[in-house]
């Protein structure tokens, strides 16, 4: 078990697992500063939803990602769960307990790519905004206040071109203060960026 608690954290690396056959998304997560293994998210989303993997499109269909404190033992940090989508993906984080911290939802008409951000009330609170290669993303409040970023860190051309594995840096800013809700935000933003924004297959 991690020494630091992953969420009082303000900097992490976020690797996914390399796999070209693997039917579910692993990734670690490191406390950016001393590259400890602090959390892993994992795509859970049911035996019936891996079969239809084989027939439908992936961002299709439902999907769930836990986070475990230290690894798949530990205990549950936050989830991330979307349903069926067709046009428009909405996706729910909750807390350990359940609670709804916030939503998802994917931007329509967007060159750059990025989703908006809903309280549990369903207001909108803040944007995820990404570049125009889909690359970096920022966090900011509807105001246009940047809370965070996501970054792609390139592992090398032939890794990135071989194999879909991606490793990103997340940073949430000091001004942001030492909230646990937005950490969890922040981190689910960039596993969402990967897992249901952006894959391919």
């Amino acid at each position: 078990m991690p020494d630091v608690f992953p969420l009082d954290l303000r900097q992490f690396v976020v690797k996914e697992h390399v796999g070209f056959l693997r039917l579910a998304d692993v990734f670690d997560i490191f406390d950016a500063q001393t590259l400890a293994k602090v959390a892993l998210a994992r795509e859970t989303p049911g035996g019936l939803i891996h079969t239809l993997r084989f027939l439908i499109n992936k961002k299709l269909l439902p999907n769930r990602v836990t986070v475990t404190q230290g690894d798949e033992t530990g205990p549950l940090l936050f989830c991330i769960r979307k349903p069926f989508t067709f046009l428009r993906s909405k996706v729910w984080v909750e807390d350990a307990s359940g609670k709804v911290l916030g939503t998802f939802k994917s931007k329509m008409f967007s060159l750059g790519g990025g989703f908006w951000v809903h309280n549990e009330f369903d207001q909108p609170v803040a944007e995820v905004k990404g570049d125009w290669k889909g690359w970096n993303f920022q966090f900011r409040t509807t105001e246009g206040k940047e809370l965070g970023l996501v970054t792609k860190k390139w592992g090398g051309l032939a890794k990135e071109l071989f194999t879909s594995a991606d490793t990103y840096a997340v940073s949430i800013h000091e001004s942001a203060g030492a909230d646990r809700g937005l950490t969890i935000l922040l981190l689910a933003a960039c596993l969402a960026v990967d897992i249901i924004y952006k894959e391919r297959g």
